[in-house]
């Protein structure tokens, strides 16, 4: 997902659920404290499993067309502005989505050209999530998933994949961009996108580093008594202390019950270009977003059961038959799916 440097004062956590056929406004709750550990204020993020928060420093206001949009049928929805380029509608062009616009386009091209790594980060992490949901979906028999920074609907979203298996799956969709907030609830509200008639689909408003916010508002969708699939896609990365990630994953996991299980997949620095490109993204990035090392995204796991093949490259991760053979450059992500004992 993209994310999106957010308001201390932004405490509220705001759902919206979704099934065929009827859209219901949104309801707040109170949110409480940040996570032990973590930064005090929420500033965790928005977006599309992980994204460049400066797209809009990069791209210019859209031209003629910029209000419709690419390879999507319909406008913008009402009150969201698309002439200049937003974050997570850039890495939803990245994804190959149709919830982007013609300044996003010419963001994304230019951000591309110069930090191509992070294109190949959103497109390795989307293709992991496919796979890992329609594991847990599958052999895991999760019926429960929590994806958190969802960012925009886009081919192969998480209550897509799962409901192809188990159509009377839940999912809750977490976001803090009003952006994207807004352009989901409209998506979700078309036949196209709709949770089935069995399942259901809700997204709140509130922020990774607001556990607490996290949690209380997924439990108004999701029976926190059963095993919950929590999704951390592209997420970790913003959170510039590694302590507090891994703060933030334990305090959510430990919610919990046994039989949940966690999945993760971020940027990895896999060498000196790539990391440098990083650094220089990062010196004019709203929301920098930090690359770890393999071992850093593996303690996240701490105490879990990995399913194999354990900590590994987003492509090597249980491989579909025609992507096996591939040839693998340099990974740009890593990624793993445990289980809680």
């Amino acid at each position: 997902m993209f994310r999106r440097r957010a308001s201390g004062a932004k405490q509220a956590a705001a759902a919206t659920e979704v099934r065929p056929g009827r859209h219901r406004g949104p309801a707040s709750a109170g949110a409480g404290p940040a996570a032990p550990g973590s930064p005090g204020a929420p500033s965790g993020a928005a977006g599309a499993h992980g994204g460049p928060g400066a797209a809009g420093a990069h791209g210019g206001p859209g031209g003629p067309g910029a209000a419709a949009a690419l390879g999507a049928p319909g406008a913008a929805p009402p009150g969201v502005d698309v002439s200049g380029p937003h974050p997570a509608r850039v890495w939803n062009y990245w994804l190959g989505g149709r919830e982007f616009f013609a300044a996003d386009r010419a963001a994304g091209d230019h951000l591309n050209r110069e930090f191509p790594h992070l294109a190949e980060i959103a497109r390795a992490e989307r293709a992991f999530l496919v796979r890992a949901v329609r594991y847990l979906a599958g052999p895991a028999r999760i019926r429960q998933f929590l994806d958190i920074g969802a960012g925009l609907p886009a081919d192969g979203n998480t209550h897509e994949v799962a409901q192809r298996v188990a159509p009377e799956t839940g999912i809750v969709y977490t976001d803090n961009d009003p952006v994207v907030l807004t352009h989901a609830r409209a998506l979700l509200a078309s036949p196209m996108l709709a949770s089935s008639a069995e399942g259901i689909v809700s997204y709140i408003d509130a922020d990774l580093r607001n556990v607490t916010a996290v949690l209380s508002g997924s439990a108004r969708t999701l029976d926190h008594g059963q095993p919950v699939a929590l999704m951390l896609l592209g997420v970790l990365g913003h959170v510039d202390d590694y302590g507090a990630a891994r703060s933030i994953t334990s305090y959510l996991m430990d919610a919990l019950p046994a039989g949940s299980y966690l999945a993760i997949a971020d940027g990895v620095a896999g060498n000196e270009q790539v990391a440098g490109a990083q650094d220089r993204y990062n010196q004019h990035a709203p929301v920098p977003y930090h690359l770890r090392r393999p071992d850093q995204i593996a303690s996240f796991f701490d105490g879990l059961d990995l399913v194999e093949p354990g900590v590994v490259p987003c492509p090597q991760w249980k491989p579909d038959a025609r992507s096996a053979h591939e040839p693998s450059p340099e990974p740009p992500a890593y990624c793993a799916v445990a289980r809680k004992p």
